[in-house]
């Protein structure tokens, strides 16, 4: 999450990425490290900070995060997700597919054991 947060705040410069993040941090008491479990108010922070153009921001940050957790959501810019939605859900799609991945991990381990 934070790596797409990165991502989508650099592509207004680095130099802008960085004071945004000390806005958040000084004017929202919002650290960087935070904004995962403290998603609503990061939302609302960044509305507050670019008015209208908050959604450019959260769409290609959304972006980003579909890119990080290997598209385990139907990418579509037209679903009517908002930002706090969409990141809820692609956590939720990412732990699960993360989750059967492990199963079947063990799984395979279980069947490669030597039986004595």
């Amino acid at each position: 999450m934070l790596e797409a947060v990165d991502e989508g705040l650099s592509s207004l410069g680095d130099s802008s990425k960085q004071a945004i993040y000390f806005h958040l941090e000084k004017s929202f008491d919002i650290r960087r490290e935070d904004i995962p479990d403290r998603l609503g108010a990061f939302t609302q922070a960044i509305e507050n900070i670019f008015g209208a153009g908050a959604s450019c921001l959260e769409v290609l940050i959304m972006q980003r995060l579909h890119e990080k957790v290997g598209g385990v959501l139907k990418w579509n810019k037209s679903t009517g997700f908002s930002f706090t939605e969409y990141v809820t859900v692609a956590r939720r799609s990412f732990l699960e597919k993360t989750r059967i991945k492990t199963i079947d991990e063990l799984v395979e381990c279980e069947e490669e054991e030597p039986r004595v």
